[in-house]
This record gives C-alpha cells, structure tokens and sequence, in this order.
C-alpha cells in the first residue's frame, strides 16, 4: 500500500486547521487516514511555536517505513530534522509562453502603428495652418472666375 504524509483541512470557512496525517494514497484529502502525527495552524503567526506540532517519532518511522511526504509536510520535516527536502529550483517557471510572448509582441505593434499615425496626424494638422496662405489666392482667382 502506497502511503503519503500529507495535510487534511479541517476548520471554518476562510479560518483552515489542518492535520498532519499519514493516509492511503488514494483515499480523499479529507478522507480516513491511517495515523495523525501532528497539526499544522496557518492562522497562527510564524514565531509561533503551536503553529506546526509534529510527532517527531512517528514522523521518523513513517518516513522510515516509505511514506512520501507532500511538499508542505516535507517542508516541516525538515524544519524539524526527520527528512532532508530537496530544494526545487524551476528558473523557466517565470518565463512566459510563446503565444504570451506573440501576445506582447502584436501589442508593440500596434502601440507603434499607433505613435506613427498620432506623430503624422499632429503633422498634418501644422501643415493646413500654413496652407491657407498659399491657397487662398488660388480660391479667390477661382471665385473671380465664376462671378466673371
């Protein structure tokens, strides 16, 4: 039998307790368990001695016996000195993927397209003020023509 040291939830809604236990692998989180070795209150504050209480001995022949411990509970094992936990280092985790990276490249673009259209826009608006000088003239000759 496939045994795991792992967290069971217990406590109110947004107020979580949990227990640690050891338990069949395939029975439900909240589910029956084989044996509770120790209590795990988040609520607490970290200098708290209460906020992780862990059968240090059972923990030991637990592990001892093939139990595997979930992340967390291998985190208060080896704060605890029973079981060395292995640091997991991902430094690809923050990379983003390729269509976050198409995504933010086609915003670029667009952001560019959209400095290029605003820079000529104020371009064309200087140029009619200094167009009327020259095209007036023009407007008038015309004007004379059609009274003429």
């Amino acid at each position: 039998m496939a045994t795991s040291i792992r967290l069971s939830r217990g406590g109110s809604k947004k107020r979580p307790y949990y227990r640690i236990v050891v338990a069949d692998s395939r029975a439900p989180r909240d589910g029956k368990f084989i044996e509770r070795i120790g209590s795990y209150n988040p609520v607490l504050p970290k200098s708290d001695e209460k906020r992780v209480i862990l059968d240090v001995e059972r923990a030991k022949h637990w592990v001892a016996a093939g139990a595997q411990p979930t992340d967390r509970v291998a985190r208060f094992l080896d704060a605890a000195g029973v079981k060395e936990r292995i640091v997991r280092n991902n430094p690809n985790k923050a990379v983003p993927g390729q269509k976050a990276k198409d995504r933010a490249e086609d915003r670029a673009t667009k952001l560019a397209e959209a400095e290029e259209a605003r820079i000529a826009a104020e371009e064309a608006a200087k140029a009619p003020a200094e167009a009327p000088a020259e095209e007036a003239p023009a407007e008038e000759a015309a004007a004379e023509q059609a009274e003429g």
